[in-house]
């Protein structure tokens, strides 16, 4: 099954969400095709962007209602094999899977998904972070629109740094879930990071 990557840009993220942006309306892909169908060119050009998802509905999973189906989260970090995270667990087993990694170490998160039966407009992955019981981090990137494919699809966030110095090693705790700009919950997880001075 072919895999289709997104890379986020190198950009500045803004914490905050925008109060004045608007999602536009949730239309399904019946409607979309149907839109101004007397125009020849949108017709074909919603053609090329819609792909395979214009022949029929694209059901990965019928037992799952949601547009969105994450497979497993991971961990790119330069020189060490991918660290994945299955996220098709039940969520008890979930929150005792741990990462390690070296303080300072830069590296990316990886997501893998099924997109499903609608697009999903503004797909977003958000964590936050906790130390002994304390916020100390919060991250939301920005994934983009997702049409439905048959295909494993995937998106790598912007480059991170682990915390660093001897005061920053130890365990970590984080609260992830996905959403789109519909307020979509599609899955929530928790899980643990540990960072240590080395590798293992």
């Amino acid at each position: 099954m072919a895999e289709q990557e997104q890379v986020a840009p190198e950009v500045e993220q803004d914490e905050e969400e925008n109060v004045d942006y608007k999602p536009p309306k949730e239309m399904s892909i019946s409607e979309i095709v149907c839109q101004d169908a007397e125009d020849e060119s949108l017709r074909k050009y919603k053609e090329t962007l819609l792909g395979s998802c214009l022949a029929g509905n694209v059901i990965i999973d019928e037992k799952n209602p949601n547009k969105v189906i994450i497979q497993k989260l991971s961990l790119l970090a330069e020189g060490r094999d991918e660290m994945s995270l299955d996220l098709t667990k039940p969520e008890e087993e979930i929150k005792k899977e741990s990462f390690t990694l070296k303080e300072g170490c830069k590296y990316r998160i990886k997501i893998y998904f099924f997109v499903q039966r609608e697009i999903v407009s503004g797909l977003r992955y958000e964590h936050k972070v906790y130390r002994k019981g304390i916020q100390v981090d919060t991250m939301k990137q920005m994934m983009g629109s997702y049409g439905p494919k048959f295909d494993l699809q995937s998106f790598t966030t912007q480059e991170e740094e682990a915390p660093h110095g001897m005061l920053m090693r130890g365990d970590y705790k984080i609260k992830s879930r996905f959403v789109d700009d519909d307020k979509n919950e599609f899955v929530t997880w928790e899980w643990h990071l540990s960072v240590k001075k080395d590798w293992c």
